[in-house]
């Protein structure tokens, strides 16, 4: 839990506050950003909520919070929410919130399919999130863009008796998992669900295009709040910023019009402007390469 001795001299007086144990891995800010902002190397809050629905954002976001750094000294608690999640983004699609400290706040998704739901990347194993999965139908597949944002994924498979995909130069992180992806792909891995080789970030990243309107990206794409525009991590490139490059670049093949990163935040655009955005990211990266 948050510890309001250890509150972050940026928050602004009220309920609401931000410790320092925040890894600033942008969560709050995505989920609530007219309450949270971002100071020099943490989260904190920078308007308290005043409305129910800015009260409902603060706590979505204190839920979501990888590292419990987000408290509040009023009457507003947690298990008000609890049933909230996993968050709708879209039809089918949802974000599942309670970010894991492992994937350093990473976000994950929960896609709910008639031939049987899947799990993009993995949240903390929380019992409030895993009881609502299960009325949604449980999950039959977890799709793992990389190493990085594994999480509890284990502990998901076991539960739901669900098959993780992961591509073989990423399956270190999960040794047992039990459909492996090998080579360049792309591979289709049920009606509308493909995966696409990524490669950059790390050596076998790959993202999930479903139904060619939702890319799960994974550590590869974003979308930048400040610049409004696609955006690629450079300084979080851990194998190959050319490979990166090409990555991108290969993305501009297909038909998506909407970004549902790892990290970062999420972006709704029509599909021929998420192109341009996207061949725009790719030529302004490779003159700077």
């Amino acid at each position: 839990m948050a510890n309001p001795k250890k509150a972050v001299s940026e928050n602004v007086p009220g309920e609401y506050f931000v410790d320092s144990t925040c890894i600033d891995c942008d969560a709050c800010r995505q989920i609530a950003p007219a309450t949270f902002g971002s100071a020099e190397a943490s989260s904190f809050v920078k308007a308290q909520p005043v409305t129910p629905a800015q009260r409902t954002l603060a706590l979505h976001a204190l839920l979501s919070c990888p590292t419990g750094s987000i408290g509040t000294r009023g009457a507003d608690q947690p298990k008000q929410v609890y049933g909230d999640f996993p968050l709708p983004v879209e039809e089918s699609v949802y974000y599942c919130g309670f970010n894991s400290q492992r994937s350093y706040g990473g976000n994950s998704y929960f896609v709910q399919r008639p031939e049987g739901n899947w799990l993009i990347d993995s949240p903390r194993f929380s019992r409030p999130l895993v009881s609502r999965l299960e009325s949604l139908g449980g999950i039959r597949s977890i799709f793992l863009t990389h190493r990085d944002d594994v999480a509890d994924a284990a502990a998901y498979a076991r539960h739901f008796r669900a098959q993780r995909v992961i591509h073989r130069d990423e399956l270190a992180s999960q040794p047992d998992a039990e459909v492996v992806l090998d080579g360049d792909g792309p591979w289709e891995l049920a009606d509308g669900i493909q995966a696409i080789a990524t490669p950059g970030h790390t050596r076998g990243h790959c993202v999930l295009l479903v139904d060619d309107r939702y890319l799960f990206t994974g550590d590869h794409l974003a979308w930048d709040r400040e610049t409004g525009h696609l955006e690629a991590f450079r300084d979080y490139c851990w194998h190959s910023w050319p490979r990166q490059i090409e990555s991108l670049d290969r993305l501009t093949r297909y038909s998506f019009d909407w970004v549902l990163p790892g990290h970062g935040q999420r972006v709704h655009l029509p599909a021929d402007r998420m192109r341009d955005e996207l061949r725009r990211l790719v030529a302004g990266a490779s003159l700077s390469s």
